[in-house]
């Protein structure tokens, strides 16, 4: 970093940024809580949980609007619902949340555990292995193309398109948007050829037999809803599940722990996301001048709330920076709060423990082979497998 320039200046939360993401957020809390980047136009940012927590229950001052992305996916097109400000949100949203209740999701469960099951086996026949590439992505993919509708022929096409949009957007836009438009054409495409047939139970068919207002929702709605869903359903959860194997492959005890106790997953599964959150930042336009935290934030400014921040906020938590895998209370942000919560967390959540309790039920002790390789993104998680 050029002398003259400073940590906040030149804030990023994409990338090699991530590297050493936990140490910035730490001297930025400490340091200035509440700065402003020149990355991406510029943007304000805020890196303490009550604060975060604050503006995702203030929407009529921390608008979603142009967009919650920054920089966006691909599209300068508002991605339902999450690009959706009150009052309107809330007709999306109440389309979207019978898809992914406990109970609804707990009837994937037997599915989640057969696809875990298979490709679990077939890293543990392995000396050597690629869990990002072998595992973490194709469960994802499996799990979610089947709730949606996805056509299986189709799947090899998908992680170009998410590496493109989701991890290139940041260090090369053209490139992001010309995967989004492959999609958008893809997701085009695919609706027409349902025509008008009512007949499945996929996520697809539910949202084009959906109303809001009394109404169908438009081509328009479902490409947004169709698009937005596609990125977020193979994205996360993937990069939860590599993340929470990359802490787990330098750490044999743990692994050994959760061997022995499958029933505690679920809480080390939170503490992962809270630790190694998949979605680290998302963003919000000021509706009118504010304050926060003693600095003046204009009306039309952009802020982004970092999650990753927050959620590893010595005020918030005991020993934020350690991952403590029966930590209970454990109100964490990496699915966000309040109204534009994720609203498939119940889903991302299931298949994040069902995927480590089948994994360290079927591989032996595993170990990293590559330290260069990051605790984020999807890329390669080289593992060497215990026999």
């Amino acid at each position: 970093m050029p002398e003259h320039r400073t940590a906040e200046q030149d804030l990023d939360f994409h990338g090699p940024a991530l590297d050493t993401a936990f140490d910035t957020y730490r001297d930025l809390r400490e340091q200035c809580p509440v700065g402003r980047s020149d990355r991406y136009g510029g943007f304000w940012f805020l890196t303490r949980a009550k604060d975060i927590f604050a503006a995702e229950h203030d929407p009529q001052n921390f608008s979603v609007a142009p967009s919650m992305l920054l920089p966006s996916f691909g599209t300068d097109v508002p991605l339902i619902p999450v690009d959706i400000d009150p009052p309107d949100h809330a007709g999306y949203r109440r389309i979207l949340l019978p898809l992914f209740t406990p109970k609804a999701v707990a009837r994937l469960d037997e599915d989640m555990r057969r696809s875990a099951r298979r490709l679990a086996a077939e890293v543990a026949a392995r000396e050597v292995a690629d869990v990002s590439h072998e595992f973490a992505r194709p469960l994802s993919t499996t799990v979610f193309s089947r709730l949606a509708g996805f056509p299986e022929k189709d799947w090899p096409l998908f992680d170009r398109w998410i590496d493109d949009i989701v991890y290139e957007r940041s260090a090369d836009p053209r490139r992001a948007r010309a995967a989004g438009r492959e999609v958008m054409e893809y997701f085009d495409a695919l609706l027409g050829s349902r025509g008008d047939d009512p007949g499945g139970d996929d996520l697809i068919r539910h949202l084009s037999n959906a109303e809001i207002d009394g109404r169908k929702l438009t081509h328009d709605e479902l490409l947004s809803l169709c698009y937005l869903l596609f990125l977020a359903g193979l994205d996360t959860t993937a990069w939860a599940i590599r993340s929470s194997l990359w802490y787990l492959a330098q750490q044999s005890e743990a692994q050994a722990r959760l061997r022995k106790h499958p029933e505690e997953t679920p809480a080390a599964a939170e503490e992962f996301l809270r630790t190694l959150s998949p979605v680290q930042a998302m963003a919000r336009t000021c509706v009118q001048d504010t304050e926060v935290g003693g600095r003046r934030i204009k009306a039309g400014d952009r802020v982004v709330l970092l999650f990753g921040a927050g959620n590893r906020d010595p005020e918030a938590y005991v020993d934020p920076d350690d991952i403590v895998l029966d930590r209970r209370d454990n109100r964490h942000l990496a699915f966000g709060v309040g109204i534009h919560r994720c609203a498939a967390s119940n889903l991302g959540r299931r298949e994040l423990v069902v995927a480590l309790q089948e994994f360290l039920a079927a591989v032996p002790e595993f170990s990293r082979t590559d330290p260069t390789e990051p605790w984020h993104g999807l890329g390669p998680l080289t593992l060497r497998i215990g026999r």
